[in-house]
């Protein structure tokens, strides 16, 4: 994807520019944490732009489909979830 920067320079300020401001979407379990959460814009063919919400319109992370898709995968698997309290915290 030569359209959106991949060097060891790359600055995630930048990619802001690279999606349309009014396309962030953020999940509606956000509100309960007070409208924290991150963002993700689907806007642009073939990219997906995540960012957090506390952090307005930078930084932004860039993801081709495939990651996103394999990241959302792993995550409805269970692979990023903590593992059970002991209790004794």
């Amino acid at each position: 994807m030569a359209d959106y920067p991949s060097s060891p320079d790359y600055d995630p300020n930048t990619a802001e520019s690279l999606f349309e401001g009014a396309a962030w979407e953020k999940s509606f379990a956000s509100e309960p944490n007070g409208g924290n959460c991150v963002e993700v814009n689907l806007a642009r063919a073939g990219l997906v732009g995540v960012r957090d919400t506390k952090l307005g319109a930078s930084p932004v992370l860039v993801f081709d489909r495939g990651e996103w898709t394999a990241f959302l995968a792993a995550v409805k698997a269970g692979q990023f979830d903590l593992p059970p309290s002991s209790g004794g915290d």
